[in-house]
């Protein structure tokens, strides 16, 4: 197997980089479909969690915001 290295996805910024290589990669052929359409959908999953994670620490600032103010 090939010597594969660490893909590191903390953002949805990161998430959207990472997508478009893969899209450029099975443009070019470099990439089959079916790994291309499993990785797509992984990506998918990794931004809806993130997306919950940064809403969760928004909620979270608020709550703590209106608890000072009582």
């Amino acid at each position: 197997m090939a010597n594969k290295r660490h893909i590191k996805l903390k953002t949805i910024g990161d998430v959207s980089a990472f997508l478009s290589k893969i899209i450029n990669q099975f443009y070019r052929g470099e990439i089959e479909g079916p790994k291309a359409s499993k990785l797509g959908y992984l990506c998918n999953i990794l931004i809806g969690s993130l997306k919950d994670s940064q809403l969760e620490e928004r909620v979270k600032a608020l709550e703590e915001s209106m608890a000072k103010r009582k």
